[in-house]
């Protein structure tokens, strides 16, 4: 197998949907599992499992919040890949799904936004926009469907990260040349 820097191919992102489209479906399932158990990983077990090391310093949610922040960042800007790495929605996804466990108003909101994306998805067949439209309406079904400014802060956080790492593709929606995603290359993996 030949060696391939996902940065530096395709749209140079280290995503599931740039992976999908240079080097075949197994890698890119492989890369959406993987950023989505990041996600997971640090909200249902690394952030319950550390915070009552750190309960008198911290409140609990400013520190939840902050994993959360930390772990996208961390996938959005790794400093192990020269802070060029993925856009955050399947990690955003992981640590949504890591706090239902602990957040039961989230599975609503969650299903929400997933029903968000996937709508889009099939009407459009373009990724970046039903990631943009699904980020947009997270924070939304937060204010109708939950009384915790700490759950809507966080949502917000998420919106606006998947913001400003899909503002080209916005530009490019914005004039009309978005690729629609095709699975015709993508079918070799």
């Amino acid at each position: 197998m030949r060696y391939i820097d996902i940065r530096t191919a395709g749209s140079g992102n280290a995503g599931a949907t740039n992976v999908l489209r240079v080097v075949g479906k197994t890698p890119a399932l492989i890369t959406l599992i993987v950023d989505i158990l990041k996600g997971v990983l640090v909200a249902a077990v690394i952030a319950p499992v550390t915070y009552p090391y750190l309960e008198t310093l911290l409140q609990k949610d400013f520190y939840f919040g902050s994993m959360t922040f930390l772990v996208i960042a961390g996938h959005i800007w790794p400093v192990f890949l020269k802070f060029k790495g993925g856009k955050g929605v399947a990690t955003s996804l992981g640590v949504l799904l890591g706090l239902t466990l602990s957040i039961n108003s989230l599975w609503l909101i969650l299903f929400l936004s997933l029903a968000t994306w996937v709508t889009v998805f099939i009407f459009t067949r373009i990724v970046s926009l039903a990631s943009v439209l699904s980020a947009l309406s997270l924070p939304l079904y937060t204010f109708i469907f939950s009384r915790s400014l700490n759950l809507l802060f966080v949502s917000m956080l998420l919106s606006v990260f998947t913001l400003i790492r899909h503002k080209p593709n916005i530009q490019r929606l914005l004039q009309g040349k978005e690729k629609r995603f095709s699975t015709r290359k993508a079918a070799t993996g």
